[in-house]
């Protein structure tokens, strides 16, 4: 798993490689457009909410001394959880509306890596109900796995432990959906689930990059969904045939 993570992070190297010499910029423009409206909406949304939460947390305190400051940190904990959960939100609806601009990037990619010109192609209409299936069932998992974590992570000292798993879990989902651009068109919805839990690092090694890219304000919210998907591609494709052989 170890290998598989490694490879699935340093893919990225050569994503940008590719783009560059397949000149896949001009897929990026739509993409960049949502990712960019859906990461101002839920920003405004957290800066919004996060002062309700905090009136509602701090209303418990129901003493004077040390009023302010349990406000302060209620406002806090109030804005990052509707961060953490935004996140989680704005990655799943992008990538689902997305699809129908990502999988013809993959196809490039794939075209390239293997020579195989005679791709099986997948209708938009498919590839959107395929790809919004997919989002949303990993949504809700993650939200159910990822929220008691959240709430763990504020323990002082092992909470760090639940910080790094609810980020473990996060970018294993991301790395799910970057891969399926290239696996809907190999692999049925069962079997690509066994292709995610064989290949695990690889979905968390590319999942953790497009995590992170996500927290740089603007530029990383507009490429992190076209450079994902290049990546998955390019570690999708290698793992494909031993999948195969061995199922």
């Amino acid at each position: 798993m170890i290998k598989d993570f490694i490879n699935g992070i340093t893919a990225y190297f050569k994503a940008l490689k590719l783009i560059k010499e397949l000149n896949l910029w001009k897929y990026f423009l739509i993409p960049a457009i949502l990712g960019l409206l859906l990461g101002l909406i839920f920003i405004s949304t957290a800066y919004a909410l996060s002062d309700d939460i905090g009136e509602y947390i701090t209303k418990y305190w129901k003493f004077e001394f040390g009023k302010g400051i349990i406000k302060s940190v209620s406002n806090f904990i109030g804005g990052l959880s509707i961060i953490l959960i935004g996140i989680m939100l704005y990655k799943h609806i992008l990538m689902a509306l997305s699809s129908p601009f990502m999988t013809p990037v993959s196809e490039i990619v794939e075209k390239h890596l293997t020579g195989n010109t005679r791709i099986k192609e997948i209708k938009v209409i498919a590839q959107l109900i395929r790809s919004i299936k997919l989002n949303i069932t990993n949504l809700i998992k993650e939200l159910i796995i990822t929220i008691p974590l959240m709430i763990l992570s504020f323990i002082p000292v092992i909470g760090l432990f639940f910080m790094l798993l609810t980020f473990y879990y996060q970018a294993y989902y991301a790395g799910i959906g970057n891969m399926d651009y290239t696996l809907e068109r190999h692999l049925n919805y069962k079997e690509s689930k066994l292709f995610y839990k064989k290949y695990k690092g690889v979905a968390v090694g590319n999942g953790t990059v497009f995590t992170l890219l996500l927290f740089i304000p603007v530029i990383g919210i507009m490429i992190s969904l076209p450079l994902a998907t290049v990546a998955a591609t390019i570690e999708s494709i290698k793992k494909l045939d031993e999948f195969k052989k061995i199922n």
